[in-house]
């Protein structure tokens, strides 16, 4: 039998990655699109934050947050509610992974829809705060839309890279495919094959999603008239 029967088991892990990617990306498009105002914002102490955020973030390993965010933050929850001589709560792990992923690649969100946002010619929003709309109706109507053209090419490629990170996932246990895998590994002494099936799962993934993505990019991008150099 095909890895002993631990197939459908790695399948199983494969929703929960699929899972913990989703929800990671919402959060950090959330954070990203924060952290792309306060950048952009008139006030100097918030652009100072938004740019510490993507500076630490960005030059510390993903495992490192990982580990950091959970165990370090479980520990400071535990000295905390042990000195209050209160019952210290566990965190979640899937609550743990999907927030750390997603705090992670806000910051790597936080330049994309920056660098998408300046893109959009400045006089539209102009024109649309001189009609007289709100400053929240100028970014739902005016700018959003056409961002979301320049932000697709980095954003899909954040997404791509965001749901190999889900592998990380495992460490801090989560019953994720690649927890599934390396339980599969130890038994089964089928450690190319059942890796080699999880390269599969991810690779199938990421593949529908660069396709979903180009697609979706080519649809936002229809009559805009390309410039040849």
């Amino acid at each position: 039998m095909f890895l002993q029967g631990y197939l459908p088991s790695i399948l199983e892990g494969t929703l929960l990655t699929v899972q913990v990617a989703v929800a990671s990306l919402a959060v950090s498009v959330v954070l990203g699109l924060i952290g792309a105002m306060f950048k952009m914002a008139p006030s100097k102490p918030l652009v100072w934050l938004a740019e510490l955020y993507s500076t630490v973030v960005r030059g510390v390993p993903d495992l490192v947050w990982m580990l950091l965010l959970f165990f370090g933050v479980q520990m400071m929850i535990n000295d905390f509610c042990t000195y209050m001589d209160w019952p210290a709560p566990e965190i979640n792990s899937f609550f743990a992974g999907v927030m750390t992923i997603g705090f992670i690649f806000g910051a790597y969100m936080t330049e994309t829809f920056r660098g998408a946002i300046m893109a959009v010619p400045k006089g539209q929003m102009e024109a649309g705060l001189a009609y007289g709309m709100s400053p929240l109706r100028v970014f739902c109507r005016i700018t959003f839309p056409q961002m979301v053209r320049f932000a697709l090419p980095s954003f899909s490629n954040n997404w791509l890279v965001l749901v190999k990170s889900t592998a990380l996932v495992s460490v801090i246990g989560l019953n994720d495919v690649m927890y599934r895998a390396d339980t599969a590994k130890s038994i089964t002494q089928e450690p190319f094959t059942v890796y080699a099936v999880v390269g599969g799962v991810f690779l199938a993934i990421t593949s529908v999603s660069d396709f979903a993505l180009k697609r979706l990019e080519k649809r936002y991008s229809s009559g805009v008239r390309e410039t040849e150099l």
